[in-house]
């Protein structure tokens, strides 16, 4: 792709990423079959190729319209075009710059502003969210049917084991899971605690993915910042890696390196971070996990990869293989490649898309006639349990 990009960003480092980006695209429309929102709206303009034709427009001096900024709200950046992409365009990266840009130069409805800043005020903050879901739970028995579903009932936290052996590994908490999903953490510190690792929560904050990726970018870049104040006297203590159990912040904090590059003072921190950054997967797979006793009862089990794991990360098939050597038996997921629309906040702003999308993923996980669903996420998992009376639990309290 021939790219003229206009002065005020041509010689800036996004704007030398982006050129390089752009002038990688071939237009062969490859990412258009797997584009969750162009196959729901058959639309260009809703599709990567067309998306990444307005982002070019936008960098190349044209000004931006709400026509501009709708359809970029409109992506998940799910990057399941990236894992389709021949050319290896780097299309959530561009989406970044693009939306940044747009941001800037076009006003949103006022509602629609209040909204997201409200997002970015409530859930990065654990103890603000905390107290938003104990009023929810409290309002949960007078509020409509649709409404309540998304309001997730308690779960009554297990114990952590003590810290007891020499091998050490940091656990990134997340700013939702530990008040909507208690155990999930729980239950990685009672697996590796059964294979010698001892798991380390330190007072994290959020990883800085709500803001980052709500177009507050020094925002999200604070988070970042703290984070990596607290957990560096561990990693110079000789913590082994940074586990997270949510593969949406995985995915954050393994992109510090490049979010950071251009900070002199955190810059090389942030790539340490990044290179210590495991999904519990990735740990779990080099581990002899015969030490693990099977569970007595193993119902058939849906799996549902997250797009921040399976497209973000990389990581394709290595939950599946953990829970089948464990001995559950895992159902097939035709269209396993596409979201389940819950995308961070996008299930909030985009509620109608991210619907469709929740009742199609759901259709395909319950085709094997399963159990229960797994998965890696707490967003998918909180998502996907609001359209569907199956159990939905992380897959890491399945190896409890």
């Amino acid at each position: 792709m021939q790219t003229q990009l206009a002065e005020f960003i041509r010689n800036t480092r996004e704007g030398r990423e982006a050129d390089t980006i752009l002038r990688k695209c071939v237009h062969c429309g490859f990412c258009l079959a797997t584009c969750p929102t162009y196959r729901l709206l058959g639309d260009e303009l809703d599709s990567p190729r067309g998306r990444i034709y307005l982002i070019k427009q936008v960098l190349e001096g044209r000004t931006p319209s709400e026509k501009t900024q709708l359809h970029l709200d409109r992506c998940l950046t799910c990057l399941n075009c990236e894992t389709t992409c021949p050319s290896g365009v780097e299309y959530g990266r561009l989406a970044d710059i693009g939306r940044r840009i747009v941001e800037k130069q076009v006003e949103r409805p006022l509602s629609n502003h209040w909204v997201r800043r409200s997002l970015r005020w409530l859930i990065p903050s654990r103890r603000r969210f905390r107290a938003a879901l104990r009023l929810g739970r409290m309002a949960r028995p007078v509020l409509p049917g649709g409404l309540k579903r998304r309001v997730p009932t308690p779960v009554a936290p297990r114990p952590w084991p003590r810290r007891r052996h020499a091998r050490r590994m940091l656990v990134l908490e997340g700013c939702v899971q530990p008040a909507l999903a208690p155990n999930t953490n729980a239950a990685a510190a009672r697996v590796l605690d059964r294979l010698g690792i001892s798991l380390v929560a330190p007072e994290d904050t959020c990883c800085g993915a709500v803001s980052y990726h709500l177009a507050a970018v020094e925002e999200g870049r604070s988070f970042m910042r703290r984070n990596i104040d607290t957990w560096w006297p561990h990693i110079e203590n000789g913590v082994e890696a940074i586990v997270t159990t949510a593969s949406g912040c995985g995915v954050m904090v393994k992109d510090y390196e490049k979010v950071l590059h251009d900070d002199p003072e955190y810059a090389d921190k942030a790539k340490r971070v990044s290179a210590l950054a495991r999904d519990i997967s990735e740990v779990l797979a080099g581990e002899d996990l015969t030490r693990l006793a099977p569970p007595a009862e193993r119902p058939r089990v849906a799996f549902h990869p997250p797009c921040t794991l399976q497209h973000g990360q990389a990581i394709r098939g290595v939950v599946e293989k953990i829970l089948l050597d464990a001995g559950w038996e895992v159902t097939p997921v035709p269209d396993a490649h596409l979201c389940c629309g819950s995308a961070g906040t996008y299930s909030i702003l985009q509620k109608d898309l991210a619907n469709r999308l929740k009742r199609d993923k759901l259709q395909a996980l319950q085709q094997g006639e399963p159990g229960l669903i797994a998965t890696a996420n707490i967003g998918c998992q909180v998502h996907l349990q609001s359209g569907t009376n199956l159990p939905v639990k992380h897959w890491i309290e399945l190896l409890e």
